[in-house]
């Protein structure tokens, strides 16, 4: 795992979705406790840039690693 998701704090904004470059974030089909759905790492695909962190405006990513 590269990349950690708090997903309580997601609200869907897609801003990381849209910058991803591999195309790793996808969204759950659960709803979180705040009606929305939250991110979703494919681990797979990748790479830890933390373009996902810095895009985020609700701190949902912690980068652990490259």
């Amino acid at each position: 795992m590269k990349v950690k998701v708090e997903s309580k704090r997601c609200k869907q904004c897609e801003l990381c979705f849209a910058n991803c470059p591999k195309e790793a974030i996808s969204f759950s089909q659960e709803i979180n406790e705040f009606g929305y759905q939250s991110a979703v790492i494919n681990h797979e695909k990748c790479i830890g840039c933390g373009i996902c962190y810095t895009m985020c405006p609700d701190g949902v990513y912690e980068v652990l690693e490259k």
